[in-house]
């Protein structure tokens, strides 16, 4: 642990020191340029080069192996950085909009994408543990970021005690992992008893913990309150890059610690089936868009749950099964993140200023007043429902198809069964945006046209979605790669 630093160390944490820098000069600049664009293409360029960084690091571990540097967080971290990029190009109207000042925001976003890198790259439980404050702390000032909404307010508080609460599971539990093996690597836990009790508790309270940032049953009770009064930008970084993170430091656990993939998978197989439910019931009922799509959000972690507890049940050739589960949670990860981050940026438009236009009512008519955002809206809703020719559709195929693989025939029908339900609140929308007319005159503050940015995200969002859905050969041989599947081990 003494080991000196070297420069191929520094470079294989070069993303998140390319992040945290431009989140400090943004707030250095804030007195000084008063410009929100200007500010918006400085946090901008910080995405990009934080994500583009990624190319110098040399694949190894780090900092004595307290962080792992291979193809594995490579993935994740282009995922991320594309997540905050996306995410800030879309800010830039609803900044505007909204009156609120954009250096500490956007150095916010910069400072919480750090943290998941560091989550995402973590080969040490205490890193991992630090790149989750990182992350969460960014997460609940920007929550309340709108200082004057009462919802904000309540968001931020929320989303801060129960996420005080996760992160107590979490280090406890590492602190009992460390108290039975002597070590919180997760090379050196590869090793472990896996029988042993203590460790198995360990293991609970650490599942625990991440089970709250990826919002699966019965830890998910935050997201819609969360969601809904979170400024709805954030509520897009929400729903994508911290859930991909966690996801990613819960893949790693489980390909490398044998104690873990032993213990876990009756875990994941009954949360996979709560989270599916909990999230697709639950949006049954709702009005408001946001916190719809909030419990739709909570219904595709049960998703990427079927995929983590196909890995361990596999039938004859286990090598081959396990790589094509961990290749459908990727795939299925890559395309949730990007529709998810595509439709908040469109509700954010809807919404209005002060966000008042977020029933499902008010999307009455949308089909003949806004063509381009209820065309784009319903395809991306088809996405997550999962209609052919979108990613959607070959997402929960692979992950469909993993389950069948591994032998497990009735949590594969049990995700075939929330499908269905989600359909309905899926299509509920698309039908009020095109087949309801809109009672009495619109508002005159209501919006009439996508902003410039925004439409921008929407259309990259649309377009990938698509060339996932029709041509996913490529990213599907990047997932399968047999180097960064065995990379997260």
């Amino acid at each position: 642990m003494n080991s000196p630093v070297t420069t191929p160390d520094l470079l294989r944490v070069l993303p998140e020191f390319a992040w945290c820098g431009v989140g400090v000069l943004l707030m250095l600049l804030q007195p000084f340029v008063k410009n929100r664009q200007a500010l918006t293409f400085i946090a901008m360029l910080g995405a990009s080069v934080g994500t583009l960084a990624t190319f110098f690091g040399p694949a190894g571990s780090a900092f004595s192996g307290l962080v792992q540097f291979d193809l594995y967080s490579l993935f994740f971290h282009w995922l991320i950085g594309l997540i905050s990029f996306l995410v800030i190009l879309a800010s830039d109207s609803y900044l505007e909009r909204e009156n609120l000042g954009a250096a500490e925001f956007y150095a916010l976003i910069l400072f919480a994408t750090a943290g998941m890198g560091v989550l995402a790259s973590a080969q040490e439980l205490l890193t991992a543990f630090i790149g989750l404050e990182m992350s969460s702390i960014s997460s609940y000032i920007l929550a309340g970021y709108r200082r004057e909404s009462i919802k904000a307010n309540e968001s931020a508080a929320k989303y801060f005690l129960l996420g005080s609460f996760a992160t107590a599971f979490f280090l406890y539990g590492i602190a009992l992992v460390y108290g039975v093996t002597g070590s919180t690597n997760l090379s050196q836990l590869a090793s472990a008893n896996p029988s042993g009790t203590l460790l198995r508790l360990g293991l609970t309270l650490i599942l625990i913990g991440l089970g709250f940032k990826v919002a699966a049953a019965p830890f998910q009770i935050w997201t819609p309150d969360v969601y809904e009064g979170a400024p709805t930008p954030v509520t897009a970084l929400f729903s994508a890059g911290p859930k991909a993170a966690a996801f990613a430091l819960l893949l790693r656990i489980f390909a490398t610690v044998d104690a873990a993939t032993t213990f876990w998978f009756w875990a994941f197989w009954i949360l996979a089936a709560l989270t599916m439910f909990a999230g697709n019931l639950g949006a049954l009922v709702q009005s408001n868009v946001k916190r719809l799509l909030a419990y739709s959000s909570i219904a595709h972690a049960g998703y990427v749950l079927v995929a983590l507890a196909a890995v361990t049940f596999i039938k004859p050739d286990p090598e081959m099964h396990a790589s094509q589960a961990y290749a459908a949670a990727l795939f299925y990860l890559l395309s949730y993140s990007l529709v998810s981050v595509g439709t908040f940026t469109i509700v954010s438009e809807l919404g209005g200023r002060g966000e008042r236009y977020l029933n499902v009512d008010d999307l009455a008519g949308l089909g003949t007043r806004q063509p381009f955002a209820a065309a784009t809206f319903s395809l991306l809703l088809l996405s997550l429902l999962g209609l052919p020719i979108t990613a959607g559709f070959l997402g929960k195929l692979y992950i469909f198809t993993a389950a069948l693989r591994s032998n497990l025939v009735w949590l594969a029908i049990l995700m075939a069964i929330n499908s269905v339900i989600g359909s309905y609140y899926y299509l509920r929308l698309i039908i009020v945006m095109y087949m309801h007319e809109h009672k009495g005159p619109m508002p005159a503050d209501a919006p009439v046209t996508l902003s410039l940015t925004a439409s921008m995200v929407i259309t990259v969002v649309v377009l990938a979605t698509l060339y996932l859905g029709l041509a996913p050969n490529h990213v599907l041989g990047i997932v399968l790669n047999q180097n960064l599947i065995s990379s997260s081990r």
